[in-house]
Order: C-alpha cells, then sequence, then structure tokens
C-alpha cells in the first residue's frame, strides 16, 4: 500500500517557504517563478498555514484587497488536517475529498516535513494501479 512517504521521496524537491510577514504579491511571484499552487508559511521553523491559489482568489481578489499590501498571514489557510508519513494514499484521498482541499501538510514528530497535493496522491494512485495491473499480466503470462 502507497503511504505518505512514497510521495515524498518521489518528490524530491524541499516545500517552498515564506514568512508571514511576505507580501501576496511577492508569494505569488515565487509560486509563479516555481510553477507551484501554493507556499509554506513558517517563521523560525515553525509551521503556520499555507498560501494557496485559492486563498489568493477567494481572500484578496474577491475581496478586493491590495496584494501588495496585504500580508500572506492575513490571508493564509490554518485548518488543514494534517498528515503523516506512515498515513495511507486513501487516507489523504479520503482527507482531501471530504474537506474539499488540494494540499495538505506532513508532519512527522509534532515537525513539518513536506507539502502533498491532490495532484501528487492522484499520481501516486496512478502508478499504484500500474504496478497491480504489471503484475497481473505476469500472473497471467506465466
Amino acid at each position: 500500500m502507497s503511504t505518505v512517504a512514497s510521495i515524498l521521496s518521489r518528490k524530491n524537491k524541499p516545500a517552498v517557504i515564506v514568512s508571514p510577514g511576505s507580501t501576496v504579491v511577492s508569494a505569488l511571484e515565487i509560486m509563479a517563478e516555481k510553477n507551484i499552487g501554493s507556499v509554506i508559511v513558517m517563521e523560525a521553523d515553525k509551521y503556520l498555514g499555507i498560501m494557496t491559489e485559492r486563498d489568493y482568489s477567494r481572500k484578496v481578489v474577491l475581496k478586493e484587497k491590495d496584494s501588495a499590501t496585504t500580508l500572506v498571514s492575513e490571508i493564509m489557510s490554518t485548518d488543514l488536517p494534517p498528515v503523516g508519513p506512515k498515513d495511507s494514499i486513501d487516507h489523504c484521498m479520503q482527507l482531501m475529498t471530504t474537506n474539499n482541499i488540494r494540499y495538505m501538510p506532513v508532519f512527522e514528530n509534532n515537525r513539518f516535513t513536506g507539502i502533498i497535493s491532490m495532484s501528487d496522491v492522484v499520481k501516486e494512485t496512478i502508478l499504484a494501479q500500474k504496478e497491480t495491473i504489471n503484475h497481473l499480466q505476469s500472473y497471467i503470462n506465466s
């Protein structure tokens, strides 16, 4: 069974971090540069939340706030359900679907270790299905 740890090992790149005092526009510039949909908000190695494109559209654009003066801390999401490296991909899919979210922070021993996205979960599910198909084909052909 696939786990969060397998996703993090395949991602092979650290989460992109901004400080809570960063402006929304600076966080968006980083997201555009890195071609990602979220940034982690941390201060002194402490996880505070996550800012996503959805946070931006709903909490800045729709409320007609100024991206250049609004701080990341004002719009970040802080209530996402956390998962651990040993949690299953099925569990993550269920949490994401139930809570209508696209990102989840990963913690090990209360320490932030990474972020997984719905895209990561879908890719991992497809990989697991391909492995199952290959095993079945091998069994049938032997």
